[in-house]
C-alpha cells in the first residue's frame, strides 16, 4: 500500500476525532446541546449535515452499482430523491423547526409526537421509540457493510489476522473511528464532520467521472456513449425495461425523505427558521452535483470496464477499483476518505439519534424520571457503543448488498413516519389515536411486505417497493382513524 495513500487517510481520521474533541468543549453540557447541538446550525452546516447522513455509502457504491449494472433506468431512484428531498425542505422543514421546539421544546422525534399528541404521549413515545432504534440497526449495518467492502477491496492484503478476516476489520475499524467523534462530540461533532464529509464527497464525485471520461485511448462523451450502446443498444435510455410498477418503485424513494430521524433532526437544529430557505437552497444544489456525479460514475465506469477488458465481480465496487487504478496515491487517500465520509457521515447520525431515543425516550421515561442532564449526556454515550456493537454483528455478512439494506430500513422509516410527520405538522383534526394506527400500520406493512417477497414479485408480475403500500396505508389509517376519534385540541397555531 502506498504510503501517500495512508498519508491522506491518516489526516482524514485525525481532522475527524479534532472536530469530535472540538465539539466536546463547545457543545456538550446539557442535552440539548449533545442531542441538538443547542438548535444553532449555521445554515451551511444544516444543508450540508442534512445531505451527507442521507446519502451513505450507496451514494458512491450502491447507486453507481446499480447503474453499472443496469443502465441509466437506474437513475429514476435519483429523480425520486432529489424531488422528495426538496418537498422535504418545503413541507417539513420550516414547521418542525418552529413546532418541535414550542410542543416542549422537544429533542427528538417520539419526544416531539408524544407532546404533540398528549392523549396518546406513553404509546406513541415507546413505539416510535422502538421503530427508531430496530431499524437503525438495520441501517447501520448497511454502513458499516460500505466500510467491510471498502477495507476488503482496498487494504486486504494488510490485514492478515488469523481470527479476523479483512472485512470484518473493516467493519470494526469504521465503526470505532465512528464512535470516537460520536460519543465525546455528539451532535455539533456528527453536524460538522458531515459538513467536511460532504465536501469532501462531493469533490470525490466531480473528479471520478471526469477522469474517467477523460482517461486512455478512445476517450470522451461520444466514445464512451458508444461503447455504452455496443453493451446494450437502450442502456442508456430511462424507459428502457421500466414497468409502471419499477418506475412507481424507483421514484418511490422520495417518499422516505419525509420520515427519516437522522435527516429531519437537522431541521430541528438549524439556528432560525429564517435560515431554512438558505439552506434548502445549499442542500439542493449539493444533493443535485452529487447524485450526477454518481450517475455519472457508474455509466462511465462501465464504459471504462469494456475498454479495458475489466472483469468486475461486484459491481458496488467500482468506485474503489478505478480510484485505485487511475489515481495518484494521495488523490487515491483522498478519494478513499470520500467514501469513508460517506459512510461515517450516515452512520454517526443514526448512532447519535438512536443514543437520544434511548436516553430520552427510555432511560429518561421510564427508569430515571429525575435523571441530572449530566446523567443523561452519559447514558446517550453509552447508548451509542450498544447501537454500534449490534449494528456491527448484524453487518457480518460480506455479501450483504448495501443497496437492499438500506431501502428496507428507508421504507421502514418512510411508510412509519412519513405520513405522520407531515399530517402532524399540517392537519388540525389530526388525532392521538390516528398517528399511533398510522404508526403501527407504516411499519407492519413494510416488514409483512418484505416478508412476503412482495417487493420482488407481486401477483405473478413485477414487484413493489414496500414503501409505496407501506406510505398509503399509513396515510390512510392516519385520516380514518382520526376521523373516527376526537383530537382533543391538541393541535396549535404558530406564527
Amino acid at each position: 500500500m502506498a504510503l501517500g495513500i495512508w498519508i491522506s487517510l491518516f489526516l482524514y481520521f485525525a481532522l475527524m476525532i479534532a472536530i469530535g474533541f472540538y465539539a466536546a468543549k463547545e457543545s456538550t453540557a446539557n442535552s440539548e446541546e449533545y442531542m441538538l447541538g443547542g438548535r444553532d446550525l449555521h445554515p451551511a452546516v444544516a444543508a450540508l449535515s442534512a445531505g451527507a447522513s442521507d446519502m451513505s455509502g450507496w451514494l458512491l457504491l450502491g447507486l453507481p452499482g446499480a447503474l453499472y449494472l443496469s443502465g441509466m433506468s437506474e437513475a429514476w431512484i435519483g429523480i425520486g430523491l432529489l424531488a422528495g428531498a426538496w418537498l422535504n425542505w418545503i413541507v417539513v422543514a420550516p414547521r418542525l423547526r418552529v413546532q418541535t421546539e414550542h410542543y416542549g421544546n422537544a429533542l427528538t422525534i417520539p419526544e416531539f409526537l408524544a407532546n404533540r399528541f398528549p392523549s396518546k404521549a406513553m404509546a406513541l413515545r415507546t413505539l416510535s421509540a422502538i421503530i427508531v432504534v430496530v431499524f437503525f440497526i438495520v441501517y447501520t449495518a448497511s454502513g458499516l457493510v460500505a466500510g467491510g467492502k471498502l477495507f476488503a477491496s482496498a487494504f486486504g492484503e494488510l490485514v492478515n489476522f488469523a481470527w479476523m478476516s479483512d472485512y470484518a476489520f473493516g467493519v470494526w475499524f469504521t465503526l470505532g473511528i465512528v464512535l470516537t467523534y460520536t460519543v465525546v462530540g455528539g451532535f455539533l461533532a456528527v453536524s460538522l464532520t458531515d459538513f467536511v464529509q460532504g465536501c469532501i464527497m462531493m469533490l470525490a464525485l466531480i473528479i471520478m467521472p471526469l477522469v474517467i471520461l477523460n482517461t486512455g485511448q478512445g476517450a470522451g462523451f461520444g466514445v464512451a456513449s458508444e461503447r455504452l450502446q455496443v453493451i446494450d443498444p437502450n442502456y442508456l435510455s430511462l424507459w428502457d425495461g421500466l414497468t409502471f410498477f419499477g418506475f412507481l418503485s424507483a421514484v418511490g424513494w422520495g417518499l422516505g425523505y419525509f420520515g427519516q430521524p437522522h435527516i429531519i433532526v437537522r431541521f430541528m437544529a438549524v439556528r432560525s427558521v429564517k435560515d431554512i430557505g438558505k439552506a434548502r437552497n445549499i442542500g439542493m444544489s449539493w444533493m443535485a452535483v452529487s447524485l450526477l456525479g454518481a450517475i455519472g460514475l457508474g455509466l462511465f465506469g462501465r464504459a471504462y470496464a469494456a475498454r479495458n477488458g475489466m472483469v468486475i465481480d461486484d459491481p458496488e465496487t467500482i468506485f474503489i477499483l478505478l480510484a485505485d487504478l487511475l489515481f495518484h496515491p494521495l488523490v487515491t487517500g483522498f478519494l478513499y476518505a470520500a467514501l469513508l465520509a460517506a459512510i461515517m457521515s450516515t452512520i454517526s447520525s443514526q448512532l447519535l439519534v438512536s443514543s437520544s431515543s434511548l436516553a430520552e425516550d427510555f432511560y429518561r421515561l421510564f427508569f430515571n424520571t429525575k435523571a441530572s442532564e449530566p446523567q443523561v449526556v452519559t447514558v446517550s454515550r453509552i447508548s451509542v457503543v450498544i447501537v454500534g456493537v449490534l449494528a456491527a454483528w448484524m453487518a457480518n455478512d460480506p455479501d450483504s448488498q448495501i443497496l437492499k439494506l438500506v431501502s428496507n430500513a428507508w421504507a421502514g422509516f418512510g411508510a412509519a413516519f412519513g405520513p405522520l410527520i407531515i399530517l402532524s405538522l399540517t392537519w388540525k383534526r389530526m388525532s392521538g389515536t390516528g398517528a399511533v394506527a398510522g404508526m403501527l400500520t407504516g411499519a407492519v406493512t413494510v416488514i409483512a411486505w418484505i416478508q412476503l417477497g412482495w417487493s420482488s414479485s407481486f401477483l405473478g408480475g413485477p414487484g413493489i417497493y414496500e414503501i409505496i403500500p407501506g406510505f398509503i396505508l399509513a396515510w390512510c389509517a392516519i385520516v380514518i382513524v382520526s376521523r373516527l376519534t376526537p383530537s382533543q385540541g391538541e393541535f396549535r397555531e404558530f406564527s
